[in-house]
């Protein structure tokens, strides 16, 4: 709007200064009293060019071949405005009573450039030598100042140049600019056409009271602006300062296409968090570009939002947020692709993560959610914290339910230089079964219990995210089961295809490195035996190669009986296998020594018979008979000098 009622407070300035005094007057020498006149007036260098020629009644109309109109001092390039063909028409009646009403303005191909600085100075702001913008008349300066209106301005394939000092250039080429004010006291309705990309961008307004809202009070007004992609609408009321209030709605089909065709270049949004846009909301913006939004209720594409947002609009946004949900889908952060996630023995999914959305914002949204997907965690109930600074984006988990239990700490997805996740947990009285099977497509195991886990992975997909994770955490389970295998059936009959173990107590701790997990001292109580455990479980490949030691504690006298077993291979369908060598050195070690002495008596005996060798007290028989054929040998020898 400011860029708009810049346009015509130029133009009109323009069309005044060329009609006073014309009537009677040779075009030539309308056009140099209009281009005198606007010299004094802006201080700047004016030219008109070209043919001049002019009507009289009922309309008093001036048409010039080309006008420019010279940019301020401090301005680095260009003229602030150059047209050809332009074409101005009065009311004539209406100017001999002292009005000046013009009846229509029309400029074909102008370029505008406009430039500002950070100290405040701007190129459309005119000063004369007292230091303020006047026009030069015949009449007695203490009169007052005539009323302006312009009953209908059309303006084709303009192009608009705004040159801020420390933002990017911004220019628009190919603009319309419609304007119909039929009354001076009415209503005015503008129409643009705008292509800040390659198609045409539609804005459509209608301001009541527009000479009033000219002079800077707050009027009632509507908005639309029609692309490609969507619509975006405002109902309320608003001021030439910037200052707007209303009912503010944004529809959008595709938001990408939408913010492409505003010249936003090319975004890409996570499914779920703006790929398409419904939104409404009371809306509420001051002059320093500060936006507040009441009653917001936003469907993002398949996740829906409530609540109060505050942005900051200089620069990157900088938003505050109180916000509701209900259940939140947050897959598309994680995954890669459509339907990303992994299926049983598939590995995980190869497709690029794009986290360009972590750019879009700053600041914190307190977020509560009935549930809340995050593809590796399933929530219920949420009350969380979310900060994002600089593409690094922290979820606070304050209150979150989960797995029948309770879960605390915070997740973090950083993409300032190449994508990270990481966290810190602590599960309280959770169900293992669907934690295990959601962290890491385990399912075979049950129980409630606490766990923590401290991790972190690099990569742009989940499989290079699960290769690289690094981290360590604990486990302690309380009663549980082990589902694919039988303990009690193995120390019965080394039969472990198939059953379940039901356990009272689970411990374990272990350390994540290169996308392997590894552990050396699980230990699991059950009623008349106890286990423990090693190995580990490549997370990456979802393979798992873990030795679980089942010992009977009321077989075997005093000493039990243990039978490790050895589960390996891919975790969608592993082997399980008893290893029976192990088995024997485990529970009869005493029993191998005894026959082990046994067979080196009867070997040494006869040793002794056979070759006549004394095997000495701490000599081995390999050493006995060694020494024995030397001596033989020795002896053979010394009898051919005989």
């Amino acid at each position: 709007m400011k860029w708009i009622m810049r346009i015509l407070g130029l133009v009109v300035l323009v069309a005044v200064l060329v009609v006073v005094g014309v009537l009677m007057l040779p075009a030539d020498k309308i056009a140099q009293i209009a281009g005198d006149q606007l010299r004094k007036v802006t201080g700047r260098d004016v030219t008109i060019s070209g043919d001049v020629s002019m009507t009289f009644w009922p309309v008093l109309g001036v048409t010039a071949g080309g006008l420019e109109v010279g940019n301020a001092s401090w301005a680095k390039d260009g003229a602030m405005l150059s047209t050809s063909n332009a074409a101005i028409g009065v009311d004539a009646s209406a100017l001999l009573r002292g009005e000046i009403r013009i009846t229509n303005i029309e400029a074909q191909s102008p370029t505008i450039r406009l430039e500002s600085r950070k100290d405040g100075r701007a190129s459309w702001e005119f000063t004369d030598a007292t230091g303020a913008a006047q026009i030069e008349t015949e009449t007695s300066p203490a009169r007052p100042a005539k009323a302006v209106t312009i009953q209908k301005l059309k303006i084709t394939d303009a192009t608009l140049i705004y040159d801020a000092e420390g933002s990017d250039l911004v220019s628009y080429q190919g603009v319309d600019l419609a304007l119909d004010w039929p009354d001076a006291n009415g209503a005015a309705d503008i129409a643009a056409a705008l292509r800040p990309a390659r198609d045409k961008v539609n804005i459509d307004a209608r301001i009541d009271n527009f000479g009033s809202f000219l002079n800077g009070t707050v009027q009632p007004l509507r908005a639309k602006i029609t692309t490609k992609g969507g619509e975006l609408s405002l109902q309320g009321r608003g001021s030439l300062e910037g200052a707007v209030a209303g009912a503010f709605a944004l529809q959008t089909g595709n938001t990408a296409t939408f913010l492409a065709q505003l010249g936003a270049g090319a975004v890409e949004l996570p499914k779920g968090l703006g790929q398409s846009l419904n939104v409404t909301a009371d809306l509420t913006l001051t002059p320093d570009r500060r936006l507040a939004l009441r009653d917001l209720v936003a469907d993002l594409g398949g996740n829906t939002l409530r609540g109060g947002v505050d942005v900051a609009l200089n620069g990157v946004p900088q938003i505050n947020a109180q916000l509701n949900a209900g259940a939140l889908d947050l897959r598309s952060l994680t995954e890669g692709g459509e339907g990303g996630g992994s299926s049983a023995g598939a590995g995980w999914p190869k497709d690029r993560i794009d986290a360009s959305g972590l750019a879009a914002f700053n600041g914190t949204i307190a977020l509560n959610a009935s549930s809340i997907d995050l593809g590796a965690l399933s929530l219920g109930p949420t009350r969380t914290v979310l900060r994002n600074d600089r593409s690094r984006m922290v979820f606070e988990l304050r209150e979150v339910n989960a797995y029948d239990g309770k879960l605390a700490g915070e997740f973090v997805m950083n993409n300032r230089n190449g994508l990270s996740v990481g966290g810190k947990l602590q599960a309280l009285g959770v169900q293992m079964q669907p934690l295990l099977s959601d962290l890491a497509d385990l399912s075979r195991f049950r129980g409630q219990g606490n766990a923590s886990l401290s991790f972190l992975g690099v990569g742009q997909s989940v499989d290079a995210i699960m290769r690289s994770l690094s981290g360590e955490g604990s486990l302690k389970v309380g009663r549980g089961a082990i589902e694919g295998i039988d303990l009690d059936a193995l120390l019965g009959s080394f039969d472990v295809e198939g059953g379940t173990t039901v356990f009272d107590s689970l411990n374990a701790s272990y350390a994540i490195k290169g996308g392997v997990l590894r552990n050396s001292d699980l230990l699991m109580l059950l009623p008349n035996f106890n286990a423990a455990g090693a190995g580990e479980i490549n997370l990456g490949v979802q393979t798992l190669d873990y030795t679980v030691t089942p010992k009977a504690l009321r077989v075997n006298g005093d000493r039990g009986l243990a039978v490790p077993v050895r589960i390996y291979g891919p975790w969608a369908d592993p082997k399980i296998r008893p290893d029976l060598k192990a088995a024997v050195d485990l529970n009869f070690q005493k029993e191998k020594e005894e026959a082990k002495a046994k067979v080196e008596a009867k070997v040494q005996q006869k040793i002794e018979k056979e070759l006549g060798v004394k095997v000495e007290d701490g000599q081995s028989i390999e050493e006995a008979v060694k020494d024995g054929i030397e001596d033989k040998l020795k002896k053979e020898l010394l009898s051919i000098f005989d």
